[in-house]
């Protein structure tokens, strides 16, 4: 699907939203006649400090108009801009300040909703589409945390061990179903049915408890993760209560 027809599926009430370069920035109305912030990456461009910073100031600008509307994140880029300016610019504290401000608009009321419609991968994805509270993705999506030949090259093994090692783990592989299995990515949307009715059912659950580790267990993608979690959490919990007795 092109841009100009999911926004169009998500907004038939309208919205203001504007294409810059590669950055999204906008607002809409859902179909109950509520607001809703529109961000995004697009065009399948790489995230480099200039965008990323400009992203963050649109979501601080967002927190501090206290309206608690919720963000609709679209996510269609490729990784990091890996370029020397970027790198000697602190591209790393970037991306880390544009997560931030995800994390701390979902903290001060703001449901954050991720959509990923086309590629992602490295740190634009995780300072995009997974800094979210939720994310949701249409098919032929294509996220990657790292792909199996820059895997191979950091890691020092052999590519035919990572190759086998992500057909049987889906945390070492890339692409939509494995990130459906570890837990990062809620759900799969049916393009061929509306799409506003499939964002209403998303943001109608309220904000909670990151639950992406339970899903990645219940899925099999990520077996241990949300026990440890739950073990760390609980060890914590008996060791503040421990302090305030003593």
């Amino acid at each position: 699907m092109t841009l100009d027809n999911i926004l169009a599926g998500l907004f038939p009430n309208g919205s203001k939203i504007e294409v810059t370069g590669a950055i999204i920035a906008g607002k809409a109305t859902l179909a109950d006649g509520k607001p809703v912030h529109v961000l995004g990456i697009t065009q399948g461009q790489d995230l480099g400090v200039d965008e990323a910073i400009e992203l963050a100031g649109h979501v601080i600008e967002i927190i501090g108009s206290q309206d608690r509307a919720p963000i609709l994140v679209l996510v269609d880029s490729a990784s990091q801009r890996m370029s020397r300016r970027d790198e000697l610019l602190g591209l790393s504290e970037y991306l880390s300040h544009l997560a931030k401000a995800l994390l701390l608009a979902e903290a001060e009321g703001h449901r954050t909703v991720g959509l990923l419609y086309g590629g992602s991968a490295a740190g634009a994805f995780i300072a995009t589409a997974l800094a979210t509270g939720t994310l949701v993705a249409l098919p032929g999506a294509h996220p990657a945390v790292m792909d199996l030949p820059s895997m191979a090259r950091v890691t020092k093994l052999p590519i035919e061990l990572l190759k086998a090692k992500a057909e049987a783990t889906p945390v070492f592989a890339p692409g939509l179903d494995n990130m459906v299995r570890t837990g990062g990515i809620q759900i799969v949307w049916d393009e061929t049915a509306p799409l506003a009715p499939q964002l209403a059912a998303v943001l109608d659950r309220p904000i909670g408890r990151d639950n992406r580790g339970r899903l990645g267990a219940e899925r099999g993608g990520r077996r241990k993760a949300a026990d440890i979690a739950d073990r760390v959490v609980a060890m914590a919990t008996s060791a503040s209560r421990d302090l305030r007795r003593g």
